[in-house]
């Protein structure tokens, strides 16, 4: 069974304030005298859960006071006039840990949902986890992978139709190589806002003569940029190894079973809308959640086809769907997505918001790249995906050196 195979979509939140905490609290219906209260009992983790029943949130409070933490809940649920309540645990890990541990003897659920709320803590305090790609194990604690972008298409928005030939999109490959790129991820279908889908033939037409000559050349591992399962299963079949899935896995029914019956690994994306729809009015109640829970249910789907879980990595789908100010707040708590077990994949390269903000065009984004990847790095990015290859790589390797350490940084 798959560790995801859950009711509560446990996370450990990253807000920063009390003001930010306080909103949240506020959110799941904390009343303002308990948000008062609490407020000073928020200075370490916060474990948040969803859809917890009453009578299990009760044991949760009582469990978290008897040592010295706290669990706020929604009003209705502290005078038992709800069935169900949000809940965030607070405390310290030691506090955390004992609390989970005692809710494995106790009824109602709770063995279920300590054993996500221990999962959610443990990726994000403890480890990054490893990503396997064909048959080698990536270790992520301490060096970020750079993903160099191919865009082999007519109208992408940066780049678009400079390496439509397949020599020039292998000479640009190989010299993304060069540079330091660790995976090469092509994709023959814009997936830019307003973009319209590209028959399977047509962008098979436009890929696998690049996989090919690609895949001759060097052993480092393609990725194709797809969410068509047809399209997949060609560009396994010429020798990719990763399929990248912008709608994480809601486009086509068949593409988890594709990538699982393949061995491929694979990189899920949320998204909300399509392409065409995505930025027409995007709005959220409660952004991280949404997207927590979205990649939640996409990392179910590819287990249950049978997709390894330590080959799925988790992308939040920066620019899909998101305004500017989401795309900020999802960088600055990026690290609630490391509740979700897998690595993060970060594709933020010369996006909208950073011309914006900047006022410059796509071409024009490399110094705001590179600082949205750079703090995407010290905020629990394991992977980058990047136009300037050369640039970035130069840039992950100062961050791991002030995060990790130089000696640390090296050894990864």
């Amino acid at each position: 069974m798959s560790i995801h195979a859950h009711r509560y979509f446990a996370r450990v939140l990253q807000l920063s304030g009390k003001e930010e905490i306080a909103g949240t609290m506020a959110s799941i219906g904390v009343d303002l005298h308990g948000i008062e209260r609490m407020l000073p009992k928020t200075g370490h983790h916060l474990l948040y859960l969803k859809r917890v029943p009453v009578r299990a949130a009760m044991l949760i409070k009582q469990g978290m006071l008897a040592r010295d933490g706290d669990a706020a809940l929604s009003w209705e649920a502290s005078n038992m006039s709800a069935e169900h309540t949000d809940i965030i645990m607070m405390g310290t890990e030691g506090q955390l840990r004992s609390a989970l541990a005692l809710l494995h003897q106790q009824p109602f659920g709770l063995p279920l949902l300590a054993k996500e709320a221990e999962i959610a803590l443990n990726a994000c305090i403890v480890n990054k986890p490893y990503w396997r790609i064909g048959e080698k194990s990536y270790d992520l604690s301490r060096r970020t992978l750079v993903m160099g972008i191919l865009n082999v298409t007519p109208d992408s928005f940066s780049d678009g139709g400079r390496y439509r030939d397949p020599n020039r999109a292998l000479e640009h490959a190989l010299n993304m190589i060069e540079e330091g790129a660790d995976i090469i991820d092509i994709g023959a279908e814009s997936t830019r806002p307003g973009s319209a889908e590209v028959t399977a033939d047509e962008e098979l037409l436009r890929l696998i003569p690049v996989i090919e000559r690609l895949s001759d050349k060097t052993d480092v591992p393609i990725s194709i940029d797809t969410r068509n399962a047809g399209t997949a299963a060609a560009a396994l079949q010429a020798g990719a190894v990763i399929i990248n899935d912008i709608s994480g896995l809601t486009h086509d029914p068949d593409m988890a079973s594709v990538v699982a019956d393949r061995g491929a690994s694979l990189v899920t994306m949320h998204i909300k809308g399509t392409p065409e729809t995505m930025q027409l009015a995007p709005s959220y109640e409660d952004l991280m959640g949404e997207v927590s829970s979205f990649l939640y249910d996409s990392i179910d789907r590819a287990v249950a086809a049978g997709v390894a879980e330590d080959r799925i990595v988790v992308d939040p789908g920066i620019g899909f769907g998101k305004t500017g100010d989401n795309n900020l707040e999802i960088l600055r708590r990026l690290m609630e997505l490391r509740s979700l077990g897998r690595p993060i994949l970060l594709g933020a390269s010369r996006k909208a918001f950073i011309g914006a903000i900047l006022n410059t065009a796509p071409q024009k984004r490399l110094e705001g790249t590179l600082a949205v990847n750079t703090m995407g790095i010290a905020n629990g990015a394991s992977i980058v995906r990047v136009h300037d290859v050369k640039s970035t790589v130069m840039a992950c390797r100062m961050a791991e050196a002030i995060l990790y350490g130089r000696k640390e940084a090296e050894k990864g």
